[in-house]
């Protein structure tokens, strides 16, 4: 009976013991999981910072891109207006006091730089194959003096004619067309159709500086354009203020202006490939 009583608070203490132990045990633990979780969070607060970091500076960058793009946007619209001043300058005629004088048609002839994709879009510039295929050889033999037409059916087509300021020989569908175009100068711009006259129309020879390619001029397809008698200088890159206008105007009718060549001949006008296969179609060639 006695080792029965023992027992009892042996178990007790025995009990306390390893109570005590799973206590400690747990405690440790604990303790060990909330030690990682610091780590972890620690960490975690840092890389919250750097990204701060990095988005304020980014933030900062793009203000400045901004503000650099704002002065950009300044400067540019600065310089378009001051071109634009520069170029209304250049090319509106100064007041004339003089009703005798002249100086708006010298105006008129002031060469200026030419922006040769305004022109030509949607026309195309006629060679040779087109001609010879909608026209025939004007003549047998060609070189660089002007001779006359010798064949029958295109000869048939030409007509000399007094339009406006000029007379020029041409083809009738051409002379018809320069017809339109001259009255549309005529109203838009009277002081340059005062002073348009022509260096000429029909004229059978070869282009100039070569030994097989024919001038369109032989089929009496391209006119020559003058102001205040004076003729744009050959290849020089520039154009007389007057032909710019011009040629908006002969553009409109499906003419090709010679100013985008590669050797610059702004006084040359000529009809281009469609307008002529339009007058194929039509039966007017």
């Amino acid at each position: 009976m006695r080792g029965t009583g023992l027992a009892g608070p042996l178990i007790v203490a025995i009990g306390l013991v390893l109570g005590g132990l799973v206590f400690a045990i747990v405690s440790v633990l604990l303790q060990t999981d909330d030690g990682g979780a610091l780590v972890r969070l620690n960490r975690a607060e840092v890389e919250l910072r750097a990204a701060r970091a990095d988005q304020v500076a980014a933030e900062q960058a793009l203000a400045t891109a901004q503000e650099e793009i704002a002065r950009l946007q300044s400067a540019l619209e600065a310089a378009a207006t001051a071109q634009s001043a520069q170029v209304t300058t250049s090319i509106i005629p100064d007041t004339v006091d003089d009703p005798g004088d002249h100086g708006e048609v010298v105006e008129l002839t002031e060469e200026m730089i030419l922006a040769r994709d305004r022109f030509n879009r949607g026309v195309t510039q006629p060679g040779n194959r087109v001609m010879l295929e909608l026209l025939g050889q004007p003549r047998g033999q060609y070189d660089s003096t002007c001779r006359n037409v010798t064949n029958p059916e295109l000869r048939a087509l030409l007509e000399t004619r007094q339009i406006g300021p000029i007379r020029v020989t041409m083809i009738k569908p051409a002379l018809d067309s320069l017809e339109r175009i001259m009255g549309r100068l005529q109203e838009t711009e009277p002081d340059i159709y005062a002073a348009v006259g022509t260096a000429g129309g029909l004229c059978v020879r070869l282009i100039r500086g070569s030994s097989s390619s024919i001038s369109n001029h032989s089929w009496g397809t391209a006119v020559d354009i003058t102001l205040a008698n004076d003729l744009d200088d050959f290849a020089d890159g520039s154009t007389q203020f007057g032909l710019l206008l011009i040629a908006e105007l002969f553009n409109e009718e499906g003419w090709y202006w010679g100013a985008t060549y590669s050797r610059e001949d702004s006084m040359h006008f000529e009809v281009g490939v469609e307008t002529l296969r339009q007058w194929a179609a039509d039966g007017q060639i």
